[in-house]
């Protein structure tokens, strides 16, 4: 099993920065393929980042240039930096993860945490 826990996020003005944790449990973090996903009220859950076991990064469209993910594995911890964020960002961010490969389909990944808000205000 693997459990993650999300912090981090908050209220911030248009145009501000916030970073994101997961911290994840057990041993075999450097394993885990690990993805944040965003889900706005009355809207889907949103692919944002994903990175895989060696540090390969990938990102949504709308979030390349502005966010960047990152890992430590030594703190078993997946970072989320965000800046230029934009009233639009606002949602509630949660962190994922997978044995094996990364993926962008939220069905493919089995371990969530339970999220932290995001406001972006205008």
């Amino acid at each position: 099993q693997v459990q993650l826990v999300e912090s981090g996020g908050g209220l911030v003005q248009d145009g501000g920065s916030l970073r994101l944790s997961c911290a994840a449990s057990g041993r075999a973090f450097s394993s885990l393929a690990m993805g944040w996903f965003r889900q706005a009220p009355g809207k889907e859950r949103d692919f944002v980042a994903d990175i895989s076991r060696r540090g390969t990064t990938y990102y949504a469209d709308s979030e390349k240039g502005r966010f960047t993910i990152s890992r430590d594995n030594a703190k078993n911890t997946v970072y989320l930096q965000m800046i230029s964020l934009k009233p639009e960002d606002t949602a509630v961010y949660y962190c994922a993860a997978r044995w094996d490969t990364v993926s962008y389909r939220s069905n493919d990944y089995p371990y969530w945490g339970q999220g932290t808000q995001v406001t972006v205000s205008s």
